[in-house]
């Protein structure tokens, strides 16, 4: 029975009660088993946490991580299959390589878990996995697979496929393209379902494309959508209303002109990446005011640093950016904790300090929102993945 036991520490339980005392928390069997404060049980071996903050894993819900290898150009570029503006079957875990350093930074970073996303080239791009940070096999860092479909609106697909002078070239071709895809899954899945009560309707043919559309289709999985523009939003979420889907708006850059309007619909918003520069007309509205904006609307706000864009292990200083701008401290906190998690379905799992959830949590010498805090230890299915030398 491995069991380590971390005391002397500031606990920020990032739960739904938001706790926070001095205490103790014990970790057995990759399990967060106890946590408390007074005298700590008894345990074999114990980190003493010096007056630390302790806090969950930190999580990106939105990057690339392993996909767009660091260093590297074509020869490790694995994120987007941009022969084809339609790649719904095309799986991110079978292009990420946990080699890449960027995980071992990220991890140091008090990173424990990300998820991984097909590249924005296609209007449907792929199936997003949630991983944790530390291993070596994809297939061992799974937490989710498929976390959701892949869908990007607005400049991406429209340039791509500009420069190529195929379909789309405008806004409305790349909806048609996710509508009539959709379509075709749902009459796909309409005619599986005739099959299995009645023997006198054949089942279709196998489809890669179609089956990896059912999941969206019966809401088992959410449908992310790459928008910035406030009117590209709104179409992700015309679609999906006609199509019965849980979206999750990704970067929303222009999100907070709006936050009325999506508080309405009560979508979560991934924002950012918002450390970076107007490289593009659809981000000229950009501003790390925008998650504070968006939270304080009551919509759901997860932070993202969209790596490789921003390197991942950069997710604390975007958290610090966004309270500098005017953003709740617990809400920056939770923006990379538990609101992450609950949009990936995944709270009974990870997100937050709580008994019988997977034992990730980070050691911090200080306040995680200080800039002169430093990572002193990082767990990650209760083993200690990295501890601070220096």
């Amino acid at each position: 029975m491995k069991e380590i036991l971390i005391k002397n520490v500031t606990i920020l339980t990032m739960d739904d009660e938001n706790s926070r005392f001095f205490g103790w928390v014990l970790l057995k069997n990759g399990k967060i088993d106890a946590l408390g404060e007074g005298e700590p049980p008894a345990c074999s071996e114990v980190l003493d946490g010096e007056g630390g903050v302790l806090t969950p894993g930190l999580i990106d819900i939105h990057s690339h991580l392993g996909l767009y290898e660091d260093g590297l150009g074509f020869e490790g570029a694995d994120g987007n299959e941009d022969t084809d503006p339609v790649t719904p079957q095309m799986r991110a875990i079978d292009a990420v390589n946990p080699m890449d350093h960027a995980f071992r930074e990220a991890l140091e970073a008090g990173v424990t878990a990300a998820g991984v996303s097909p590249g924005s080239a296609n209007a449907i791009g792929g199936q997003i996995a949630l991983i944790k940070t530390a291993g070596r096999r994809i297939d061992d860092m799974i937490v989710k697979a498929p976390l959701a479909m892949k869908f990007a609106l607005g400049e991406n697909p429209k340039s791509v496929y500009h420069d190529k002078d195929e379909t789309p070239v405008t806004r409305m071709a790349t909806a048609a393209l996710i509508r009539d895809e959709l379509y075709k899954g749902r009459e796909y899945l309409s005619r599986k379902a005739r099959a299995e009560v009645d023997d006198d309707h054949e089942e279709p043919d196998y489809d890669g494309k179609m089956e990896a559309l059912l999941p969206v289709l019966n809401g088992s999985i959410e449908a992310h959508f790459h928008a910035h523009r406030a009117d590209d939003i709104f179409t992700a979420l015309r679609i999906s209303k006609e199509f019965g889907l849980r979206p999750v708006i990704i970067h929303g850059t222009e999100a907070h002109l709006v936050a009325d309007l999506i508080a309405e619909e009560n979508v979560p918003v991934v924002c950012g990446p918002y450390m970076t520069d107007r490289s593009k007309p659809e981000i000229k509205n950009l501003t790390d005011e925008a998650p504070g904006i968006l939270a304080k609307a009551g919509i759901p706000t997860a932070i993202t640093v969209d790596h490789p864009e921003i390197p991942l292990r950069l997710l604390p200083v975007a958290v610090m950016l966004a309270v500098r701008a005017g953003m709740d401290k617990t809400d920056a906190l939770r923006a990379v904790t538990a609101v992450p998690a609950k949009i990936a379905g995944l709270s009974d799992r990870i997100g937050s300090l709580r008994a019988g959830l997977d034992a990730d949590c980070v050691l911090w010498s200080g306040e995680p929102l200080d800039i002169a805090t430093q990572v002193k230890a990082v767990f990650v299915n209760g083993t200690p993945e990295y501890r601070r030398t220096r």
